[in-house]
């Protein structure tokens, strides 16, 4: 992983809705709109926010959500144009930020070029070999075949990443945008393509591209084979993401800490991308039945291992449902304002907290791969430390202690080795020699280790 990533948290962005962009692509003799720009007026907001990464979500060519694409080496004409996208990345890197782009390199849109001359020649066409085609007996030039889609998704065409076509058609196409200045790639559906596929694409690239991030959207499974076999930086931790709401919508912290078990043993090989929300999923002030304890899943993201991600308007508390259907995303992937300062006003008691957090977390850099020792835990209390596992255990300096509750009432805790509270409400006191904090009802604290 390079070094850089350590200090990397992202505010993750899916440009198309973010900046209002039509539902389908527009006519071959429209010119683009520069919708990019967009966001440069929301740069400084994610400076101050104290993130130090933009995380974009599909900005090429594509029919329709971005995810069919059609052109990879072409930015999405109701985006604006590659000037447009090179501007961007270089006002982002001004500011201190990285920029990562999405890849669906497992399928693609059937305006592909490769998958248009399959249908106008038939069997035997110059591209064939890019896909998993069945033809029907007799078939001839636009003669529609049978192929392997994503998922069910008709209009999703899987690729045949056994091709050396493919190979070398990614390979172009990461290399030519790291060339234009973007630091990263996240691999959308990375779980759907075989891992030899990346062995053959990522050394290639990283040749080039030494520095660069590459993380794959992987949902399940074991995360440190995806990141061995495959060759990644990180894959991204949908079950923390699960068990955080899960435990806190159930009060069962047993839930979470044994997944933070599992998420220390992945530590060791790797730091994975973790996150509350993504373009994919619910809002997590949607998915929490408590509000109260939107609060307490932050405090998780930000002091647990890994590289914290954080989707544009969760740092708002903004809520969303994602349905499947049709246009179900679409409370997901909302229209923002021109800039952060026509944002509704509701919303920035939840961003300073995320600002509160993120400003911890850049005091604490180790926290990037730091481990968790549960101290306590009921179904509605726990107490976790997290330490540096590159640090002596006497150096008490790389430690920090966090506490939390979901209980109705006052709760008394027991907090060894706890020093000043840095963040939450708690009320630190000296019971004869132990340390017993006192949260409010659903209340939290992150403490100093003394």
């Amino acid at each position: 992983m390079p070094a850089w990533v350590e200090h990397a948290m992202w505010w993750h962005v899916y440009p198309l809705g973010f900046t209002g962009a039509e539902p389908e692509a527009l006519p071959d003799d429209a010119p683009p709109v520069p919708r990019l720009r967009h966001l440069h007026a929301w740069l400084d907001y994610v400076v101050e926010l104290g993130l130090s990464g933009l995380a974009l979500g599909p900005v090429f060519a594509s029919e329709t959500h971005g995810y069919d694409t059609t052109d990879y080496l072409r930015v999405d004409p109701r985006l604006g144009t590659e000037e447009d996208l090179v501007a961007l990345v270089e006002a982002a890197h001004q500011r201190g930020l990285r920029v990562t782009l999405d890849g669906v390199f497992n399928h693609v849109g059937r305006g592909f070029p490769a998958f248009v001359e399959v249908l106008r020649h038939g069997p035997g066409g110059p591209t064939d070999h890019w896909f998993h085609l069945t033809w029907p007996e007799g078939a001839g030039p636009g003669t529609e075949p049978e192929y392997v889609d994503f998922e069910g998704h008709h209009a999703l065409v899987t690729l045949n990443h056994q091709d050396p076509a493919v190979v070398d058609h990614v390979v172009e196409v990461m290399t030519y945008w790291l060339d234009r200045g973007v630091d990263g790639w996240r691999l959308d559906a990375a779980y759907a393509v075989p891992p030899v596929f990346w062995t053959e694409v990522l050394p290639r690239v990283r040749a080039a591209h030494p520095e660069a991030y590459v993380f794959g959207e992987v949902l399940h499974g074991d995360y440190t084979e995806a990141v061995q076999t495959a060759g990644f930086d990180a894959v991204t931790q949908y079950e923390l993401w699960k068990s955080t709401w899960s435990s806190l919508n159930d009060r069962n912290f047993f839930e979470l800490t044994w997944t933070m078990g599992r998420h220390d043993q992945w530590l060791e090989t790797f730091a994975p991308l973790t996150f509350l929300g993504n373009h994919d999923v619910t809002r997590i002030a949607s998915r929490l039945t408590d509000r109260r304890h939107l609060a307490h899943a932050v405090v998780l993201l930000l002091t647990l291992g890994g590289t914290p991600t954080v989707y544009a308007g969760d740092e708002q508390g903004m809520e969303g449902i994602k349905e499947e259907r049709v246009g179900g995303d679409d409370a997901v992937r909302p229209t923002f304002p021109p800039e952060p300062t026509e944002l509704a006003p509701g919303g920035w008691e939840v961003y300073s907290l995320h600002r509160e957090l993120i400003a911890l977390r850049r005091r604490h850099p180790w926290l990037h791969r730091a481990r968790a020792e549960v101290l306590t835990c009921t179904n509605t209390r726990l107490v976790y430390r997290v330490s540096d596992p590159d640090g002596s255990a006497a150096d008490r300096t790389d430690a920090l202690l966090v506490a939390m509750s979901t209980e109705d009432d006052d709760a008394t805790l027991t907090v060894p080795g706890a020093g000043p509270v840095l963040a939450g409400a708690g009320q630190l006191d000296d019971d004869g020699g132990e340390c017993v904090l006192a949260l409010p009802p659903h209340g939290w604290a992150v403490l100093a280790a003394d």
